[in-house]
């Protein structure tokens, strides 16, 4: 079975996590698929939009520890957290949005992002207790923009990246590598970026308008 189904609907390509009997576990093989199906749409100029979704119950239970407490050999263990280590870091550095469609748990995060996301306090009672969270107190933490129900689950997630596709590419990709770079820069620095960046997406509107 293959572990990562690939879905092109127009702009938009659905990447499904596809081990429903693991709670969609992340081991090596879904790991550097997964990795790899992100870049390779985002660097598909015809792909405006990706949509992240996991077959059955459960989005993902995070990493497949089973597999983790396998690893005798220090080498493949430090290959391992190298490989997770890049598909975290792969979210923010994709120029492509992504829509992840999470149903049933939410799974403890990387620690770097999760306090980015939810902030000090209710990162550290995650990361400490590390119990399953639902989706409702996901969205009161920050960690979800919204919460529909199972049926309406990929209508929605489809709607909002069918918006998000109709972006023009470059523009999308200016707006969203300046979010994430303006997050770590001091106030004067990060208003230089928006400078720098509204000069360029001036150019952007003029190619669009075909002047």
């Amino acid at each position: 079975m293959n572990n990562l189904r690939i879905e092109t609907k127009g702009a938009i390509r659905i990447l499904t996590l596809n081990r429903p009997e693991k709670r969609n576990a992340l081991d090596t093989a879904l790991s550097r698929a997964l990795l790899e199906a992100l870049r390779a749409a985002d660097a598909d100029e015809t792909v405006r939009c990706v949509v992240l979704t996991g077959a059955g119950p459960a989005f993902c239970a995070g990493a497949d520890l089973a597999e983790f407490k396998g690893l005798r050999d220090p080498q493949a263990a430090e290959t391992r957290a190298e490989l997770t280590m890049q598909l975290h870091l792969a979210f923010s550095k994709l120029v492509t949005p992504v829509v992840t469609a999470k149903h049933g748990i939410v799974p403890a995060i990387v620690m770097a992002n999760l306090v980015r996301q939810v902030g000090r306090k209710a990162a550290f009672e995650l990361v400490a207790l590390g119990e399953p969270i639902d989706a409702k107190r996901a969205a009161a933490l920050g960690m979800v923009n919204r919460v529909v129900t199972k049926a309406r689950l990929m209508p929605t997630a489809l709607a909002l990246a069918r918006q998000l596709a109709g972006v023009n590419k470059p523009a999308m990709a200016q707006t969203k590598t300046l979010f994430h770079e303006v997050a770590d820069l001091p106030l004067e620095r990060a208003l230089e970026r928006g400078r720098d960046a509204n000069k360029r997406m001036r150019n952007f509107a003029k190619l669009d308008d075909g002047t």
